[in-house]
């Protein structure tokens, strides 16, 4: 089967590292990809938004399979165009109407209240309502939790202390801070407690759960500063056994795949599903409609089934015959950034040192290959560069061996955090 992967990140170089494995695969193009990706298949220049050359590639390169990776353009509706154009062709990605359980935070609270799926209390607010929502932040203590409606590339959610500034930044988030993603903004309960992920892969009834993980969003030590789309991640974890994913799936994976068939929402796909423990009770944050960055980077080199199978049997209605089996390991994830991200910073530094790791797993992110033909050297081109994975008896371990591998690679202002797991 010839494969494409649509994406750039370090998301998408691990699924494809995984996928090139597989005795399914026999072609795998990663569109774009990026400087690690070209290790495992082939890189394509293609653009996310240009569906119509993405169609003629499937056509010219005989794909029987797509993987999409990022959100924007499932929630633009890919998925339904390529279905419609290739009919045997097998896309892993919920249609529009699936994927704007990611693409509207309102839909996707009004969906768990419909199904009585645990979740912090919350309003909508628009300019029409606005003074209702300056009113509800004036009722209630802080944190206050803002969040805007669409997609925000991971940024659109702010955490407030004070009330004046929590106001302010309503008012700057509806005047478009966030673009057109935060023409509505949902206004959340804050909750309090320890943040941990969990992925499905779903035909739209059946389902199978993969391997947990946590991830570390903020860009300081210690979880301080700003959000970023991901410092670093651990899986399993270890707070979460047996019970509690029993509860996990109970009260959420089910009601969640039991609500997308009873509204007709034809899903084909993983759905991430962030949770809180609070009390030690698990509480629905937020959906994303495919895997995660930095939680792909530990979940899939955790994963012993054959990815390229699993998606086969999604697609066939099969996912009740398979079961998931993982490594007992545990892996971590630290990912080197450029000096001065989630903000400004600057891009084409050379990345050195990569060839001197042995005993981690390298994705890259943003990178891409020096156009000086002559200099075949991988250079920054994001704002998260490298994701250094490593396996380990236990999380300190698995942390430390990144840590290890990360001393030897070199580019111009490189940040990463050193603390990854240090709240387990």
């Amino acid at each position: 089967m010839n494969i494409l992967v649509l994406g750039s990140g370090g998301r998408e170089h691990a699924l494809s590292w995984k996928m090139s494995q597989s005795p399914l695969c026999d072609n795998l193009y990663i569109g774009p990809g990026n400087a690690g990706t070209s290790s495992v298949g082939q890189n394509v220049v293609l653009s996310l938004s240009d569906f119509e050359k993405i169609s003629t590639f499937i056509i010219e390169n005989e794909i029987g399979l797509v993987v999409v990776g990022p959100e924007q353009p499932l929630v633009d509706g890919i998925t339904d165009f390529l279905e419609e154009k290739h009919k045997d062709l097998i896309v892993i990605g919920p249609g529009k109407h699936g994927a704007i359980l990611e693409g509207s935070k309102a839909f996707a609270k009004e969906f768990m209240n419909q199904y009585h799926i645990p979740t912090a209390a919350y309003i909508e607010v628009t300019h029409k309502n606005i003074e209702e929502g300056i009113k509800h932040i004036n009722n209630n203590k802080g944190p206050y939790v803002l969040k805007a409606d669409g997609l925000a590339a991971g940024k659109g959610v702010l955490i407030i202390k004070e009330r004046k500034e929590a106001t302010t930044e309503l008012r700057a988030m509806l005047s478009g801070k966030f673009g057109d993603a935060s023409n509505k903004v949902v206004i959340e309960e804050f909750l309090n407690g320890i943040e941990f992920s969990v992925f499905v892969l779903t035909d739209g009834s059946d389902y199978v759960i993969l391997p947990q993980a946590k991830d570390y969003k903020r860009i300081g030590e210690g979880d301080t500063g700003l959000n970023t789309g991901g410092m670093g991640a651990i899986s399993p974890v270890p707070f979460i056994d047996e019970a509690m994913m029993n509860i996990v799936e109970e009260t959420i994976i089910k009601p969640t795949i039991n609500g997308l068939s009873d509204r007709g929402m034809r899903y084909q796909g993983f759905v991430f599903i962030g949770l809180i423990l609070v009390d030690n009770s698990p509480k629905v944050i937020e959906y994303n409609c495919r895997m995660g960055d930095p939680e792909t980077q530990v979940v899939i080199p955790r994963l012993e089934n054959d990815l390229v199978n699993l998606f086969v049997a999604t697609a066939q209605g099969k996912l009740n015959e398979q079961i998931i089996d993982s490594k007992a390991e545990t892996a971590a994830t630290i990912v080197c950034v450029s000096g001065g991200y989630p903000e400004s910073y600057k891009k084409g530094y050379d990345v050195k040192g990569l060839q001197k790791i042995k005993e981690s797993i390298v994705f890259h992110a943003g990178t891409k290959k020096s156009a000086d033909l002559d200099n075949n050297t991988t250079i920054t081109s994001g704002g998260r560069v490298i994701a250094v994975t490593s396996y380990g008896r236990d999380k300190d371990e698995a942390v430390s061996k990144s840590l290890r591998s990360i001393e030897k690679i070199e580019f111009k202002d490189m940040y990463h955090r050193k603390d990854v797991g240090f709240d387990l």
